[in-house]
C-alpha cells in the first residue's frame, strides 16, 4: 500500500484497515504522532491530511487518499516551523507528550485562519488534551506564531 508522508511516497506492507498511527509508528518508524487514547479523543496522534488535522488512530491506511504531514515534516531548510519556534519561545511544553499533536493542530489552524481570535484557537484546539494544563501558553504560542508568519 502506498502512502505519501512528509513528501515521500512510502510502500507499506500493511492491511488497509490498519490505523494510520500504527502504520506510521510501527511500520514506517515515524515516531512523532503519539498513541494516547486510541479513540481519537485526545489528539496526541494528530497529523495533517491534505491540510486538515486528523486523528491518525481513527483513520485507516486504506482511507488515506492524500498527503500526510507529521511533526517530522513541518520544518523547512533545517529551521523550525514558526509554530515550533513559538512553542519554544512561550515555553509551552511540560511533559511534552501531547505537543506534536498540539503543534499539528495549530499549524492547520494557522493555515486556515492566519490571524485567529482566542475563540478560533479554543475551537480548533479543543480536541487536543494537555494533561499538564498549558492551555494559556498554547494560546499565546499560536498568537506568537501568527505574528511571526505575518512578518510582525
Amino acid at each position: 500500500m502506498q502512502v505519501t508522508v512528509n513528501g515521500k511516497t512510502l510502500d507499506l506492507d500493511v492491511e488497509p484497515d490498519m490505523p494510520l498511527l500504527w502504520a506510521l509508528r510501527d511500520v514506517a518508524g515515524i515516531r512523532g504522532p503519539k498513541f494516547g487514547c486510541g479513540i481519537g479523543a485526545c489528539g496526541a496522534c494528530t497529523v495533517i491530511l491534505d491540510g486538515a488535522p486528523v486523528r491518525s488512530c481513527s483513520i485507516s491506511v486504506g482511507d488515506v487518499a492524500g498527503e500526510v504531514t507529521t511533526i517530522e515534516g513541518v520544518a523547512s531548510d533545517g529551521g523550525l516551523h514558526p509554530v515550533q519556534q513559538a512553542w519554544l519561545d512561550e515555553q509551552v511544553a511540560q511533559c511534552g507528550y501531547c505537543q506534536a499533536g498540539q503543534i499539528m493542530s495549530a499549524i492547520a489552524l494557522l493555515n486556515d485562519i492566519p490571524d485567529p481570535s482566542d475563540e478560533d484557537i479554543d475551537n480548533a484546539m479543543s480536541g487536543n488534551l494537555c494533561r499538564c494544563g498549558t492551555y494559556p501558553r498554547i494560546r499565546a504560542a499560536i498568537h506568537r506564531a501568527a505574528r511571526m508568519q505575518a512578518g510582525a
